[in-house]
């Protein structure tokens, strides 16, 4: 199980992928918004969504878990 961080500190614009996705590294799983850019955070690696833990519009923090990959 691999665990995806957040780079910073920002509001969920959209969850790209569902639980049970098949994801490619590299691919975006959500878009983070922060004065007015879109940041997404990315696949680290090849697997499959096992969660995703923020919905839209929520806020994370830098360093939060966003999502967890498994085999």
């Amino acid at each position: 199980m691999s665990d995806v961080r957040s780079e910073l500190t920002a509001s969920v614009f959209k969850i790209e992928v569902a639980v049970g996705d098949q994801v490619e590294e590299g691919q975006p799983l959500l878009l983070l918004e922060s004065m007015k850019m879109e940041i997404p955070v990315v696949a680290p690696r090849t697997g499959v969504v096992k969660e995703i833990l923020p919905s839209e519009g929520d806020v994370v923090e830098e360093g939060a878990i966003v999502a967890r990959l498994s085999d």
